[in-house]
């Protein structure tokens, strides 16, 4: 008799292998996000979105965790947590071996950060203030989605400078902190002390646990969950126990160990985050109507059209103005590989709020209507920012690549070998654009 074949079986290794390893690259998982992202737009705007309703809004819990959720809380209570514990995995690497150790290297990016959150922030209330809305909102422009903008990024870039992507990275690490600190500080609920401090001594312990060297999940899995239920219940968002795992993890290798634990972490909670907790917190997030009052009610009443200004403008204000007079005024110096052109291509990048913007929307304006306009704003000022992004690092795409092709046609007049070539970062003539 032959064997019954499977048909809803586990991919096969070598097939799993290659889809983690795609997860962990920029375009892949903004792909996989931006996917997700669709679905939730077309499903919330077609006959069947009172399934979509009924899915988002359906309530589970777990009784021992004194949980009960629905399917979207979870995503954004839940899951968001491993996309906030890596985010708390890269900035631990940053502060101990990246841009971050030094002040000298990580004064620029993090004045552009800082001012690339509050200059948004300031535009809101402005905007809110003007047309006589809520401030409550005020915080919703001020993160940058890296997933998004790395894709975008990814896919541009042939010949752009690496410093451009080093910077985006660091100056996203520094925006990752300001919002959980804006989260945890401004979005919190009644504080219960006692499970508050529960969580606190869990944290303890899992530091002992990386003090002392303890190896072995089924120590920290159950313990991480024990923290992260704990949080929630202590009235802090329960994403914040997911940043400070992260940082509590040791990123410098022993002697004899080939990878760091917050390295290993990273890899193997990587490929998850990018492609399950965020693409299911966005198809949960982003189902917002689009009809053409919706449409109109984003650039009409002020607290929507406060986002958009904010992402769309204000981002780019405070980053480049920033970068700018930080460069112009302190010791802190541009990477010489980046023209000020580069920079402001950047700046508009960072407009592309979406993953953190809309959970920060949800804290904000819980079950309100405002909260549907607010997100669909956040889309609107997104999707503007990437295409605008877009042409400008296009442009500056071409310029660096035909630098490069006439550089190479140079060294092969001279008759030198093409190993010594290199892509010129900021070459002469780079900010002629």
């Amino acid at each position: 008799m032959s064997s019954p074949r499977i048909v809803f079986g586990l991919v096969p290794w070598p097939e799993r292998q290659a889809i983690a390893s795609a997860l962990r690259t920029e375009t892949v998982g903004g792909l996989v996000l931006l996917a997700a992202a669709v679905v939730a737009l077309v499903w919330a705007n077609t006959p069947w979105s009172g399934a979509y309703e009924a899915i988002r809004d359906f309530h589970f819990g777990i009784p021992a965790l004194g949980l009960d959720l629905s399917l979207g809380h979870w995503t954004a209570d839940g899951l968001l947590a491993i996309f906030f514990l890596v985010a708390g995995i890269e900035l631990k690497r940053e502060l101990v071996v990246g841009e971050l150790r030094t002040p000298a290297t990580a004064a620029l990016p993090v004045i552009a950060a800082v001012c690339g959150m509050a200059v948004p922030a300031a535009l809101y209330a402005a905007t809110a203030w003007a047309g006589g809305g809520s401030l409550d909102g005020w915080a919703v422009p001020m993160a940058t989605d890296i997933a998004f903008a790395l894709a975008v990024l990814a896919v541009i870039s042939t010949h752009l400078p690496a410093a451009l992507r080093a910077f985006l990275l660091t100056l996203a690490v520094v925006d990752d902190l300001g919002a959980i600190l804006i989260i945890a500080i401004f979005f919190t609920s009644d504080l219960n002390l006692w499970s508050l401090g529960g969580a606190f001594a869990g944290l303890a312990v899992f530091y002992l646990l990386q003090r002392y060297r303890i190896r072995g999940w089924w120590w920290y899995v159950p313990l991480g969950i024990a923290i992260w239920a704990l949080m929630y219940n202590g009235g802090v968002h329960a994403t914040v126990a997911g940043v400070a795992m992260g940082l509590i993890l040791r990123t410098s290798r022993d002697k004899g160990e080939e990878v760091s634990p917050a390295s290993r972490v990273s890899h193997v909670m990587h490929p998850f985050s990018a492609g399950v907790a965020v693409p299911l917190f966005a198809l949960f997030a982003a189902g917002v109507s689009i009809s053409g009052p919706a449409l109109a009610e984003v650039f009409t009443s002020p607290e929507p059209l406060g986002v958009v200004i904010g992402l769309v403008v204000g981002k780019v204000l405070g980053i480049f103005v920033g970068t700018y007079l930080a460069a112009r005024f302190t010791k802190a110096e541009l990477n010489p590989d980046l023209a000020w052109a580069d920079v402001l291509g950047l700046s508009v990048l960072a407009g592309i709020g979406f993953t953190v913007a809309l959970l920060i929307g949800e804290l904000a304006f819980p079950g309100a209507a405002v909260g549907e306009h607010v997100k669909a704003a956040v889309l609107i000022a997104s999707v503007t920012a990437a295409v605008l992004a877009g042409v400008l690092l296009r442009r500056r795409n071409t310029l660096y690549r035909r630098l490069y092709e006439e550089e190479n046609a140079d060294d092969d007049a001279d008759g030198i070998p093409d190993i010594y070539q290199h892509t010129p970062a900021a070459p002469a003539g780079a900010n002629d654009d």
